[in-house]
């Protein structure tokens, strides 16, 4: 794949074509940066630029694009580091198949340096959860993902492959704030809360979690033990009867025990 140059002139570059539209195409090239020179050439004049299947992990060299007015970064390596400059002329923003994750930190920098941005579609990163990519996910996991693109975008008329309707417009006003999905840490150790802590005193053992607070003298403060109980008869101090049917059946003969357990269970 070749570049397209314009203003009536030719390029030394193999495949350039002359573009009465001003589009710039730089596909397929395996660059892991945007070249200079397309900048230094291209970068005043240019109002489309398509930089699809490369291998970008930065779009640094955007800023001197500065008419820009649609850019297409198809099947690259962005991830959720990628920064733009601010392109008030951006209407049409597509980052189809890279590897974003992080949907609330990518939607406020769009709020932020793509003012005019109406069109955008995200398909193909994790950050949306489409059933063509996530067969986990499913119609309503992509709808509440356009709710809440839409509470940070509300000026968007395209989002991915559907036009925005005005309901979900309103829908995203009303409730979209709470549809950011919160995916849990892989790490083992944040799956521990501050308020779930482990008292493993049955083994002869006590752990506390490495968040545990402490008072105003400096040392740990002796958590409760966690269990599954209702809160009213989690503290020692203040203990409720709770009645439940046993899942254990003792089954010794020769025990004291033996005096409350009932005959049907011997």
């Amino acid at each position: 794949m070749g570049l397209t140059g314009v203003e009536g002139k030719g390029c030394r570059y193999s495949g350039c074509k002359m573009c009465p539209d001003r589009a710039i195409s730089y596909i397929g090239h395996d660059c892991k940066d945007i070249p200079d020179f397309l900048g230094d050439t291209y970068g005043h004049f240019a109002r489309r630029l398509d930089l699809s299947f490369n291998q970008l992990r930065s779009l640094a060299g955007i800023k001197t694009f500065t008419e820009l007015e649609e850019l297409v970064v198809d099947n690259n390596l962005l991830g959720n580091d990628l920064q733009l400059p601010r392109l008030p002329n951006l209407h049409t923003l597509t980052l189809n198949k890279n590897q974003l994750t992080d949907i609330e930190a990518l939607l406020e920098h769009l709020a932020d340096v793509t003012p005019s941005l109406e069109y955008l579609s995200l398909l193909g990163n994790e950050a949306c959860p489409n059933q063509l990519v996530s067969p986990d996910k499913d119609e309503d996991d992509y709808q509440r993902y356009r709710y809440f693109v839409l509470h940070k975008l509300p000026q968007l008329k395209f989002l991915d492959t559907r036009k925005v309707t005005k309901k979900e417009v309103m829908e995203a006003q009303a409730r979209g704030a709470f549809m950011k999905v919160v995916k849990p840490k892989s790490d083992a150790t944040a799956l521990i809360s501050s308020e779930l802590l482990i008292d493993a005193s049955y083994l002869g053992e006590k752990r506390v979690c490495p968040q545990q607070p402490r008072n105003e003298a400096g040392s740990e403060s002796h958590p409760l033990p966690y269990t599954p109980l209702p809160r009213g008869s989690r503290d020692a101090r203040n203990h409720k009867g709770v009645f439940a049917k046993c899942r254990y059946v003792y089954y010794g003969k020769h025990s004291e025990g033996n005096r409350f357990i009932r005959n049907d269970q011997l």
